[in-house]
């Protein structure tokens, strides 16, 4: 097993309520294989409130392409947050077990964002990389989803209010 597998059970009884760093929970989507597609990310304070939601259009990619697309995005946005703890969450295996060294990567078009991630990675020995089931990830699918087409609403970058956590005084 893995260290980054052997937290797992950890972080998911956790729940996102009681943190000891930041909790970035990612997640792609295609709407076709490949098709439009687009990534969310969610990124939780150590409060447990959002602090900012991503639901981006990323344009024709494969559902993998999706999912590594906001891994970096997430690793991007994990640079401008205070030193510390962080504990990005997917439930990609494919994404997991190919960042965490158990799978290779064999596929031309991922291997590029593979080697961007790892990249981004390196040198952060406070970023922890967590596989969680597909229901504990259901609302950054819902970003992704939105961002992708599968869903009809329109595509955002929203920074959460610091007074409430109900999603809809999140601002536009």
């Amino acid at each position: 097993m893995h260290a980054a597998e052997s937290s797992l059970s950890n972080a998911t009884e956790q729940n996102g309520l009681s943190l000891s760093g930041y909790l970035i929970e990612i997640d792609g989507s295609s709407r076709s294989n490949p098709g439009p597609a687009g990534i969310g990310v969610r990124i939780i304070g150590p409060d447990g409130a959002t602090i900012k939601e991503i639901s981006h259009s990323i344009g024709i990619r494969t559902n993998n392409q999706a999912e590594y697309e906001a891994l970096v995005c997430a690793l991007r946005e994990a640079r401008e947050l205070p030193q510390g703890p962080i504990v990005i969450r997917t439930d990609s295996e494919l994404l997991f077990r190919q960042m965490t060294g158990r799978y290779r990567v064999r596929h031309p078009n991922i291997k590029p964002l593979h080697e961007t991630a790892r990249q981004l990675m390196s040198g952060r020995a406070d970023i922890t990389l967590e596989l969680v089931p597909r229901e504990a990830n259901r609302s950054t699918d819902r970003l992704a989803r939105l961002a992708s087409g599968r869903d009809k609403q329109s595509t955002s970058v929203r920074p959460a209010r610091k007074t409430s956590e109900d999603p809809a005084s999140v601002k536009p």
